[in-house]
């Protein structure tokens, strides 16, 4: 390990022992799990450490009205006003065809939107309540209450793959557990801790109702099963769903579990099956989800972890663990600048993050570039002028931190590099503290990963903080999305990245598809990755080998090159290169891309490549929001019939 973190540190040289030590690093990992949190704390050590009664709960009671009141009166008004908003609410209903939609059509939203609403509406009217303790919205709160506990399934319909019985409509017999179950559960068991006593002066019923529901759908179901793939016991992959998951349900088990054995030994199954997803994650702490991901895997891991060191007094404690830092850490190596973020998988480009797990994940860690990234994030943000919103227990708890969040030395990481050796991935700006110049990221990996894109070897470009050469990310999900016919999908392709297409053959999903070697080097006035790509490729390709290089030189360039040796040279050989910019031919070997008053020259041999600007119109409304109504697509065609060659294109001012 002294030896990985040696150079790791250093940047540059050693590049062949590094993917050498690297390998053996993984393949160790995989047979040898690391078992970080049962390997610390055994169930025994657990069942003493857990706290007996609420003390662990670190909010004021609905009744202590001195401390609600100490929340800014501006603040406790927008929240009663956004309440207000839902005083009388008729909760819309979740029709049996609002799921079977989702086979008919693969279409999710006509059932998400409905979820949404009554998800925002009961949010908002308990918090409502907590800050003006008067009684005055407990009756909407109650319909909430009801019209969820009616809910046959708390979840989302695309997930009801999870029954045996399959997606199509909920089975009353079969209660699974996702991320929406979890959600709602957890809602609901928060406003059980906050108003049972109210609610029982209404009627017992309610109270019961909730306790009820939640055990039926969440808790019994947990307790006698192993088989959800999310809990990661009879699979090695896992992804964001893990941590989600179990977070919710530890909220559950701590609120409403009398039972002190019951209590203990279902959190020690969610202490095993987080295991599973931090022995899933690479030392590095790379997030192969993408950022746009973070907040629901390393920012819900976070999320986990607090409940856990609350419900021990603080005692189970693995911050200083370095994977759990580096799981952190990742959010802001990942960042380029303004909104903007390494948009690998199923992300946007566009990041809207959450600075109070973020600034509070680096306290924990005790790293001043995290804390100091959420401050960042909660100035840009105006974290805190207007209510936060989102589930009860974590709004409150970003609520109560806001006066030492706003208090925070804000710092934007602008990193002059960063490389993640396992995860495959890196970044490169021209210079520490700045978003001038050129910025790069690029990635390695394989094609097998979790939200994957078929993007071995691709690349980010942005100038001045301005995207250049983009990942597209991902449209509204759909039933296709995650389906055999996910790569149907165009922005799923590699032909939709910067990539190349050799000999009419694009790259192919599969974790067996993955890059080659990879060498990375940093200096103060360069950087750059070369990585081996044509294992991404099938076949039909017809390819030896691919290395595919990105070289940042400082006030100079940036140069993407290509070195190949092929099988057979059919023709259909081309590099492709996706821009937001606005592209013009202005002459023979240049192309000008120009964005948002900044202008680059795109340069090349022509008598190498020969350039297509073609047009691709967006019609997905969330790849609208990021990107407008259209996009472009460059596509090099490699005019030579060789089956070796070399090829530079350079990027500059």
């Amino acid at each position: 390990m002294w030896l990985i973190k040696r150079v790791r540190d250093s940047f540059f040289s050693l590049n062949i022992l590094f993917s050498i030590v690297t390998f053996i690093l993984m393949d160790y990992v995989s047979a040898q799990p690391r078992n970080l949190l049962v390997s610390t704390f055994s169930e025994s050590e657990i069942t003493e450490l857990l706290i007996k009664d609420n003390s662990w709960i670190t909010y004021p009671s609905y009744i202590n009205r001195e401390a609600w009141e100490q929340i800014p009166e501006k603040l406790r008004q927008g929240y009663i006003k956004a309440g207000e908003v839902y005083k009388g609410y008729q909760w819309p209903a979740i029709l049996a065809t609002h799921y079977l939609e989702f086979i008919r059509t693969g279409d999710r939203e006509i059932m998400q939107i409905p979820y949404r609403e009554r998800k925002k509406a009961f949010e908002a009217l308990v918090m409502a309540e907590l800050m003006e303790g008067e009684g005055r919205f407990l009756d909407d709160i109650i319909n909430g209450v009801f019209a969820i506990c009616e809910q046959t399934y708390w979840g989302l319909s695309a997930h009801l793959t999870l029954q045996k019985r399959g997606a199509g409509l909920p089975d009353v017999n079969d209660p699974t557990i996702d991320l929406g179950v979890g959600q709602l559960a957890t809602n609901l068991a928060w406003a059980w801790y906050f108003f049972h006593k109210e609610f029982d002066k209404v009627n017992p019923l309610i109270s019961e109702r909730i306790v009820t529901e939640i055990r039926n759908k969440v808790l019994t179901p947990y307790y006698e099963r192993r088989d959800f793939w999310w809990m990661g016991f009879n699979r090695d992959f896992v992804n964001n769903w893990n941590p989600w998951c179990n977070y919710n349900v530890l909220n559950c088990i701590m609120l409403l579990e009398n039972d002190k054995d019951v209590r203990a030994e279902n959190v020690y199954k969610t202490i095993q099956s987080v295991d599973k997803f931090l022995n899933y994650y690479k030392n590095d702490g790379g997030c192969d989800e993408g950022p746009g991901y973070w907040s629901h895997a390393g920012g819900k891991l976070f999320d986990y972890l607090e409940l856990l060191y609350k419900a021990t007094g603080g005692k189970v404690n693995v911050y200083d663990n370095e994977l759990i830092a580096n799981m952190g850490r990742y959010i802001y190596r990942a960042y380029i600048s303004g909104e903007y973020f390494t948009n690998f998988a199923d992300a946007s480009a566009r990041v809207h993050s959450r600075p109070g797990v973020i600034f509070r994940y680096g306290n924990r860690i005790q790293d001043p570039v995290m804390s100091g990234f959420g401050a960042f994030l909660a100035k840009q943000y105006h974290f805190g002028e207007k209510p936060i919103t989102g589930k009860i227990e974590l709004a409150l708890e970003n609520l109560f931190k806001l006066e030492e969040i706003k208090a925070a030395q804000p710092a934007e990481p602008l990193l002059k590099e960063f490389y993640l050796p396992e995860t495959q991935l890196a970044g490169v700006r021209e210079a520490e503290g700045t978003n001038k110049g050129f910025y790069f990221a690029a990635k390695g990996g394989h094609n097998g990963e979790s939200h994957n894109h078929n993007d071995v070897g691709s690349c980010l470009v942005y100038f001045n903080g301005k995207p250049v050469l983009i990942d597209v990310g991902v449209g509204t999900y759909t039933r296709k999305t995650f389906s055999s016919k996910r790569y149907e999908i165009w922005t799923m392709q590699s032909g939709y990245h910067n990539l190349p297409v050799i000999n009419g053959v694009e790259q192919k999903d599969g974790k067996n598809f993955k890059a080659g070697e990879i060498n990375f080097k940093s200096t103060k006035n360069s950087g750059s990755f070369e990585v081996e790509i044509a294992g991404a490729y099938p076949k039909e390709a017809e390819v030896k080998s691919w290395i595919r290089k990105y070289s940042l030189h400082k006030g100079k360039r940036l140069s993407i090159e290509d070195s190949f040796i092929l099988h057979e040279n059919n023709g259909k050989t081309s590099l492709n290169f996706m821009t937001s910019s606005k592209c013009k031919m202005v002459k023979p070997g240049e192309i000008q891309l120009i964005q948002e008053g900044e202008t680059l020259a795109m340069k090349f041999d022509p008598k190498v490549l020969t350039p297509v600007i073609e047009i691709k119109q967006i019609r997905d409304k969330k790849l609208q929001r990021t990107w407008g109504k259209s996009l472009t697509r460059i596509v090099f065609k490699l005019n030579s019939n060789s089956l070796t060659g070399k090829i530079r294109i350079d990027l500059t001012t």
